[in-house]
């Protein structure tokens, strides 16, 4: 059986490679993005049964990102949750608009929690 794929679009070495290596010992492959642009140029030729977006990244932002996925139909795209600090009403309110499936505030949001989440997202 195939492992599921994550594109993980995160700037945050510390949290990106513990999350990394969180996922991958629960047998999921994670494709990791640095930046907007970078998640972009991977989405034309990868189809990850999740993308787990946060919103402050150089290059492009989170919402931009999301507003390109919702314009171009030659992007491919798994279901987007969003892993940010922006905590704010609007700024959920804002990801959920764009067609984020979940919304996660970094500060309030275990690992444990979050990988457990993520496993029933796409079904493992």
């Amino acid at each position: 059986m195939n492992p599921k794929t994550i594109l993980l679009v995160e700037d945050d070495k510390f949290l990106s490679s513990l999350l990394k290596t969180r996922l991958e010992k629960e047998n999921i492959k994670v494709i990791h993005a640095e930046d907007g642009e970078a998640a972009l140029e991977i989405l034309k030729t990868l189809t990850p049964d999740l993308i787990l977006l946060d919103l402050i990244l150089p290059k492009k932002m989170g919402f931009e990102v999301m507003e390109i996925l919702q314009q171009n139909p030659l992007l491919k795209r798994g279901p987007v949750v969003i892993i940010s600090n922006l905590g704010q009403d609007a700024d959920v309110a804002k990801g959920r608009a764009l067609g984020a499936i979940d919304y996660f505030i970094k500060a309030q949001t275990s690992i444990d929690d979050l990988i457990s989440k993520i496993k029933n997202f796409i079904g493992i």
